[in-house]
């Protein structure tokens, strides 16, 4: 039997496969602008943006900076000037069209639901995330979802876990799983919040960080094992 009763999921590229549903959203971006998304472009973008997503998750930047800049300064390095505002409401209205599920997601949620609690933690837009989970039918199996948005801190703030912890009914942090592939704001998040942490490591990337996780799994199903929980 497992020693845990609540997981606590990441959303982006471990439950979904956020790489797909950017690579929609640019595209229709684009088109919607009239222009073509070159690979240099898409190249630079991508950069940048992980960039700034890692300057959010250290704190370094708000939220509101870096949605609402990001395509301003993607243009302005292109040598063209536009609303960065009026460009991230469209891309996120394409954003929340994207809802491929990452390999072995569904029937593993679907397997765990009976046995365990399942809740989201994820950072992002609210309206967002959940559309998404609704679309790729993962929602029902889930007892809450918190979104950075919602909660008004982010991972891996101490504040955010404080909030999701409050919420989360006869919680006990020993009984307690987070599973995601941010080393930042998954991993450290949980470490620092107490919680038993699981590394979603599916491109086998070399920790560089001082985070050791409880465990590491390259794939999805890998979580059956540690979970104590026959394959279906």
């Amino acid at each position: 039997m497992s020693q845990y009763k609540s997981l606590f999921f990441d959303v982006d590229d471990t439950l979904l496969d956020f790489g797909a549903a950017e690579d929609l959203a640019l595209n229709l971006l684009f088109e919607d602008q009239n222009l073509p998304l070159t690979t240099e472009i898409e190249s630079y973008y991508k950069k940048m943006n992980k960039g700034l997503w890692n300057d959010f998750e250290n704190g370094k930047i708000a939220r509101d900076e870096l949605v609402n800049t990001r395509f301003s300064k993607l243009f302005k390095a292109f040598g063209k000037e536009v609303d960065g505002v009026a460009m991230e409401r469209n891309y996120r209205r394409f954003l929340r069209e994207g809802h491929q599920l990452v390999h072995g997601a569904y029937p593993l949620i679907d397997a765990l639901s009976n046995k365990f609690d399942l809740y989201i933690v994820t950072n992002g837009v609210a309206e967002t995330q959940r559309k998404r989970l609704h679309d790729a039918g993962l929602a029902p199996y889930f007892r809450d979802v918190f979104v950075s948005e919602d909660t008004g801190y982010h991972k891996p703030d101490k504040e955010f876990f404080d909030y999701v912890f409050a919420r989360v009914p006869h919680f006990e942090k020993r009984e307690s799983l987070i599973i995601g592939d941010s080393l930042i704001s998954d991993i450290h998040g949980g470490n620092q919040a107490g919680l038993d942490t699981c590394w979603f490591n599916a491109g086998n990337k070399i920790n560089k960080l001082n985070e050791q996780p409880t465990y590491e799994i390259h794939q999805l199903k890998q979580l059956y094992s540690i979970l104590n929980v026959a394959v279906k």
